[in-house]
């Protein structure tokens, strides 16, 4: 079921830096109004100031279940014309799980948990009322390649995106039999430019190109919308996941 986006109002989590921010913008160029979750009262400001009644802001520590749950009693209260959910913030972090002190790295790991999984869910079940009154919408959840294989130095990340996928594909079958005009996609991204990923890797793709590509797949309708390099890595997960996760360790 393809999407036209133009007069639609998207929710974008993380939606003022990096690729949330890309989404935004490419969001806005398509005719749609922008509901920008973030952090950094600054950034939203800015958009609400550069793009007057068409981005809203609504500032949320996602780390924080209490923030969290606020945030959707707002959302649900507010703005009902929501049709379209991207979850797209994420935090991760490179550990030596024998480095750090038990209780950092205990801190770090359910900061993660609670950004990468525990938000995701809570704003998708609390916007699903919301999204199946409409004729149809969306939810794209944010995944990376290392939800098919984990990366020794990010444990809990891996961990979380796995989860997210799971949480995703569970979510799409229960839609299809209760909510069909309710379309449920995952986006597996590849490496992007980005505060998060500055001094990893090489190969990066733009924050824009990964915007692009999300977007894309959103208007096609795909279930699942593999960006960059994670095209390569899902070929080579189904010829032989082993080399897959030797690749990504």
């Amino acid at each position: 079921m393809s999407l036209s986006l133009n007069g639609r109002t998207a929710l974008v989590t993380g939606g003022a830096r990096g690729i949330g921010l890309e989404l935004t913008r490419q969001l806005l160029a398509r005719g749609c109004r922008v509901i920008v979750v973030g952090q950094n009262q600054t950034r939203l400001a800015t958009l609400e100031r550069d793009f007057p009644g068409a981005v809203i802001s609504r500032r949320a520590d996602l780390s924080s279940p209490a923030e969290v749950d606020a945030l959707v009693v707002d959302l649900v209260r507010d703005h009902p014309a929501i049709d379209i959910l991207i979850n797209n913030a994420g935090v991760q972090r490179e550990m030596d799980l024998f480095a750090l002190p038990p209780t950092q790295a205990t801190a770090f790991a359910r900061q993660e948990i609670a950004t990468n999984l525990d938000a995701i869910v809570a704003l998708t079940l609390g916007l699903l009322p919301v999204l199946a009154r409409h004729e149809r919408a969306a939810i794209v959840t944010i995944t990376s390649g290392l939800a098919i294989a984990p990366k020794a130095a990010s444990p809990v990340y891996g961990a979380t995106k796995a989860a997210a996928r799971s949480f995703t594909r569970a979510l799409r079958y229960q839609c299809s039999r209760a909510a069909p005009q309710v379309r449920v996609s995952e986006a597996i991204m590849s490496l992007v430019a980005t505060d998060m990923t500055a001094g990893r890797g090489s190969g990066k793709i733009t924050p824009a190109q990964a915007a692009a590509a999300v977007l894309a797949g959103l208007e096609r309708g795909q279930a699942e919308i593999w960006v960059g390099k994670a095209k390569l890595l899902r070929l080579v997960n189904r010829l032989s996941p082993a080399f897959a996760a030797r690749l990504l360790r």
